[in-house]
């Protein structure tokens, strides 16, 4: 791909790469999680290099997936500043960021949507950096990339370029190298200072405080106990018993589960330390599980499912379990994934999410940018709505707000 003039004369030579392997980890994650040089665990598990490649390794992105990598660096010299994690896709399928509508329209109006180019984790609807830089090189990076990534669509002639589940700053970055900002919105629960679980119930009204405690109790009087495990207390028995809840959980919401199962015995081999498994056991035996990923500050909930169902099991592992976690350990905030109005009561707030579009029909792209301004604002409202139902109490919401 052709280099970026900077500002010094200095070119900025930006690569597609269609294996993660063709990338030095440490290059790779110099960009993504400089953070970690500290010894400690990364901002964001999901754009480490172990993640990246255990889905390539494992056959959950690639050939026959509608997920074909084409990963963008980005070197100055011979030192690799930059880098994205992107696709081109055959569909819309595992982002989470819905562009069927635009897919039908541009279809319909005798344009072919598809092939189109995505910079996201695939499957995976947890805010993140996108444009992985290192520190130092945010704004030449951001701007390489774009640029590389746009060249890359014009080349091959795609309908558009989509970068999904962005931050706050990378979006008014995107916005200002041209590309459509999207605005939409997840539930969220944030650490308030909690010494506990009872703490944080403090903060709720009264009856909403009474709901969750009776919603525990019926929860675990499944006739069993709940462990959580992570690191070395992960076993392959655990991911088997997990990789069943997973299939049913994926054959009633997607038709056909989007990991394999080399998916899961890649986290076990590179990926043990960065996850928390929380398991319901009766006799000994798993009936029960939710993963969740466990970044620096943030514990992110990612999958569930069971072979036995129980009276708000699935809130006591996915929800209560998670905050829990994330007490005990310091974290700020738990995410739990797209979607999902019953969080609300659960104490999980309404947040803004971001994303950034380019579309090469520039008449489409005045239409999609007249339809984002009006959804803007309806999510906008949506979240100033949401947030006056929430559970906590008047006093609580006005301190927080």
């Amino acid at each position: 791909m052709d280099g970026q003039e900077q500002d010094a004369g200095t070119v900025i030579e930006v690569r597609a790469h269609d294996s993660l392997r063709q990338i030095a980890p440490q290059d790779w994650d110099a960009c993504a999680c400089p953070e970690t040089a500290d010894g400690g665990p990364p901002n964001d598990p999901f754009t480490t290099h172990r993640f990246l490649v255990a889905l390539e390794t494992s056959g959950s992105v690639g050939p026959g997936t509608g997920w074909q990598p084409s990963y963008l660096t980005a070197h100055k010299g011979d030192e690799m500043i930059a880098a994205a994690p992107l696709y081109a896709k055959s569909h819309s399928q595992g982002e989470y960021i819905f562009d069927f509508n635009w897919a039908h329209a541009y279809e319909g109006a005798g344009g072919r949507y598809y092939p189109k180019l995505q910079i996201a984790v695939p499957f995976t609807p947890a805010t993140g950096r996108r444009f992985l830089v290192r520190p130092g090189h945010a704004a030449e990076g951001r701007a390489a990339l774009v640029q590389g990534a746009l060249q890359l669509a014009q080349t091959h002639g795609v309908s558009s370029l989509h970068v999904t589940f962005c931050t706050d700053d990378e979006a008014e970055a995107g916005e200002a190298l041209g590309l459509m900002h999207r605005r939409t919105q997840q539930f969220h629960w944030e650490n308030r200072g909690y010494a506990d679980f009872d703490d944080f119930l403090a903060t709720l009204s009264s009856r909403k405080r009474k709901s969750i405690r009776k919603e525990r109790r019926q929860a675990q009087d499944f006739g069993g106990e709940i462990v959580a495990l992570t690191g070395d207390d992960l076993r392959d028995e655990h991911w088997d018993c997990f990789w069943r809840f997973y299939q049913d959980t994926g054959s009633r919401k997607w038709g056909s589960p989007y990991l394999t199962r080399d998916f899961f015995h890649e986290v076990q081999a590179s990926m043990r330390d960065d996850v928390l498994l929380v398991l319901a056991l009766r006799e000994g035996r798993p009936i029960a599980g939710a993963l969740n990923f466990i970044g620096r500050d943030t514990l992110f909930g990612r999958y569930w499912g069971c072979t036995e169902h129980h009276p708000f099991l699935h809130f006591e592992l996915c929800y209560y379990q998670a905050i829990d976690a994330a007490i005990a350990r310091g974290q700020s905030r738990v995410e739990a994934g797209a979607q999902g109005d019953h969080k609300l009561a659960r104490g999980y707030l309404p947040c803004p999410t971001h994303s950034l579009h380019w579309m090469a029909d520039p008449g489409f792209a005045r239409a999609i940018e007249h339809y984002l301004e009006a959804e803007a604002e309806a999510v906008e409202e949506e979240i100033e709505i949401l947030t006056a139902y929430g559970p906590f109490r008047r006093d609580t919401q006005e301190e927080q707000d």
